[in-house]
């Protein structure tokens, strides 16, 4: 989730990033009240997604354990009147404001805001020292300032919203390779975006030699289930997280998470045509969350069920025994 959500202002100790945290959360009030105050997160790159069926009663500050941005996407328009926000405890101006329009504020300023109707946020925790190991790979080094924006038309930050926002809250949905490559995208807009960055520099990436594409490829899979980071992966190849993204895709292709994604499916593929085992334990056991995931996700990538996949292979296997016969 996102950095703390108080009413008294207080910044809480930055407990420790694991891939047991869960980045992804979704908070719903059912009733007109405040946010609560116990509440406590990581410093990592995080998404929440607040809903109100009617309300704040009182406003809430948004502080974070580290310096960062906060990205908010707004999914419900707001009227004029209903929703009030804070910076350095001086009111800021606000308007209509209608779906999927986004604002980038900085942490340190503590907004604070008072929506006095119905809401749905989608808010994007981003840590400063991500967008500097960004920025320091693509070699325009560290910023300073960013800009504060209210109720941007924001293209991209709506779509990714969009993207991502069926999904907000499944358990299990978006794995740390997933939050980390997202995390990455997210931080390079904001550089192009938000910190005069218009046209960010376009470097030459090789891709990894022989033992780092060894290295990287006996993680993954050793860890089929994803619960491995990009800082991981990157750190064990000696290569910062970037660029250990970069070089990845450009020797397979593909991301790291596509790439295991790829080879999830084809160790079920194996499974199912090796074993009798069901569908719900072959998905546990290539790192599938659950059972639909695994069929959902084998269907994009094949075409077809798994279910209906093993039993075309078998049939296929029954026609080559009876023609060698």
């Amino acid at each position: 989730m996102i950095s703390s959500f108080v009413s008294d202002g207080r910044r809480p100790s930055p407990p420790h990033s694991s891939v047991d945290d869960t980045p992804v959360s979704h908070l719903h009030l059912k009733e007109r009240s405040s946010i609560p105050s116990f509440l406590r997160h990581t410093g990592a790159f995080a998404i929440t997604r607040v809903e109100s069926s009617s309300g704040l009663a009182d406003p809430i500050t948004k502080v974070s354990s580290v310096p960062a941005l906060l990205v908010s996407v707004s999914i419900k328009p707001v009227a004029i009147g209903d929703f009030h926000m804070w910076l350095d405890d001086k009111l800021v101006p606000t308007s209509y404001r209608p779906p999927f329009r986004s604002a980038v504020l900085d942490c340190d300023a503590q907004p604070r805001c008072l929506p006095g109707s119905a809401f749905d946020y989608v808010l994007f925790h981003v840590p400063r020292k991500g967008l500097d190991d960004i920025a320091a790979d693509l070699a325009v080094g560290p910023v300073d300032t960013f800009r504060v924006s209210f109720q941007e038309e924001d293209l991209v930050l709506s779509q990714l919203t969009k993207s991502i926002l069926p999904f907000i809250g499944r358990q299990q949905w978006l794995g740390p390779l997933t939050m980390d490559h997202l995390g990455l995208i997210i931080g390079a807009h904001l550089l192009q975006k938000y910190a005069g960055q218009r046209t960010l520099p376009t470097l030459s990436v090789g891709g990894l030699g022989p033992w780092q594409k060894r290295r990287a490829t006996e993680l993954l899979s050793e860890n089929l289930d994803g619960r491995v980071r990009l800082s991981q992966l990157a750190q064990e190849c000696g290569l910062s997280v970037s660029h250990f993204a970069r070089s990845f895709k450009a020797s397979f292709g593909v991301s790291t998470h596509r790439w295991l994604v790829q080879l999830r499916i084809e160790r079920s593929q194996d499974l199912l045509t090796r074993t009798r085992g069901s569908l719900a334990d072959i998905a546990e056991e290539v790192g599938f969350s659950d059972q639909a995931a695994f069929t959902r996700t084998f269907h994009q990538i094949m075409g077809v069920s798994p279910g209906r996949w093993r039993r075309d292979h078998q049939r296929k296997e029954s026609r080559v025994t009876v023609g060698v016969g």
